[in-house]
């Protein structure tokens, strides 16, 4: 199986919001992954909502979901006890819905690596105790 890159939605939102501190971090690192990449309905859900905010629509999003480069790859349903686990374990930090179901997508695609701008990946951990593989922009960004 080949390692899987998961989508968050501060590069998503980077991705098309040009004036966003992160935009080429971004669009550098989506194009030369390879696609698709996968994410969940809570990050294209963040996502629209940012970028009707910014920009007045969010049709990007669903382009970039059109053209495959970009899939929804997880079922809440399937996994409702596990994300709510996970986000009464780490109520203090707290974590969203849409990074509860990237962690348990972590756990799922076991050799994935989450494309993120969230610093909160670096506390949290898959099966409790495991890092998450992520790549994130520098610090001085």
């Amino acid at each position: 199986m080949k390692p899987s890159n998961l989508l968050d939605t501060g590069p998503l939102v980077a991705l098309f919001y040009r004036r966003d501190q992160h935009h080429s971090w971004a669009e550098e690192q989506i194009a030369r992954l390879p696609a698709p990449l996968l994410t969940c309905e809570p990050v294209v859900t963040e996502a629209c909502f940012l970028l009707q905010r910014l920009l007045g629509n969010s049709d990007a999003v669903f382009e970039f979901m059109q053209t495959g480069a970009l899939q929804l790859a997880f079922n809440l349903a399937d996994e409702l006890d596990v994300v709510r686990k996970l986000m009464a374990h780490y109520a203090d930090v707290p974590m969203s819905l849409a990074d509860a179901c990237l962690v348990r997508m972590s756990e799922l695609y076991s050799d994935s690596v989450v494309l993120t701008t969230d610093s909160d990946f670096n506390i949290y951990r898959r099966h409790r105790r495991q890092v998450i593989p992520t790549l994130m922009p520098p610090s001085d960004q």
